[in-house]
């Protein structure tokens, strides 16, 4: 699946992209056979996870040099609280958790390092670094579901794929995928990828698809 012009390149960069997108944990995902209560504990985490990411997007509108910047960040910012993470609200009430339950969440240290270095590069650095923290979640993971969905999956855990391969999870994709590359051209200009900026931001984009890679570990 291609995003955009600056995604495929800095996925090329990331010596962890395939751990991290053809994971065990997907892998088990597609075919039905990962344990309910390892997909259960991965939500929950994930769900925490979703509420600092939220913030995270929302620090990106506060930093954005466009008004059509901040419309897609505050966009973003708006699918995660009102669909991502109700559908992990969903699943997991079918199985008798509540969302009191999920909120007292104690995260793991992988949650904890992941989240926490999406926040700093926010705080610390400027709206490209922030961006490049943030792409491989929103991207990799329409990559999978589109992938999945089209590689065909078991029904155990269709509701999961189906979202992220869905049309509505894939259009947000590719407009996360268009803010990146305006976000680029705008600040960097059309020889972006020569300079040395463009390997800060590659290597960011690298060291978070090396959290997202460790994050499917907490639920083994």
């Amino acid at each position: 699946m291609t995003y955009g012009t600056t995604f495929p390149l800095w996925r090329a960069a990331a010596p962890d992209w395939d751990a991290y997108t053809r994971a065990p944990f997907v892998q088990a995902l597609a075919d039905g056979s990962l344990p309910r209560a390892s997909f259960l504990t991965y939500l929950a985490q994930d769900y925490v996870f979703l509420i600092h990411f939220s913030r995270a997007w929302a620090l990106a509108t506060a930093k954005a040099g466009t008004i059509g910047e901040m419309r897609a960040c505050a966009a973003t910012v708006h699918a995660l609280l009102q669909t991502e993470t109700r559908l992990h609200v969903g699943i997991c009430a079918e199985a008798g958790i509540s969302e009191e339950a999920l909120l007292a969440t104690v995260e793991a240290p992988q949650n904890l390092a992941y989240t926490r270095y999406v926040l700093e590069a926010g705080y610390s650095g400027d709206f490209l670094d922030l961006l490049a923290a943030l792409m491989p979640c929103v991207l990799g993971y329409g990559e999978i579901g589109a992938r999945l969905m089209r590689e065909g999956h078991d029904p155990a855990y269709a509701a999961w794929i189906e979202a992220y391969g869905g049309s509505d999870y894939q259009a947000l994709c590719h407009d996360a995928a268009a803010l990146l590359d305006g976000a680029i051209a705008r600040r960097l200009g059309p020889g972006a990828p020569s300079i040395p900026r463009w390997t800060e931001l590659a290597g960011r984009f690298a060291t978070a698809t090396r959290l997202e890679a460790a994050f499917w570990t907490l639920a083994a």
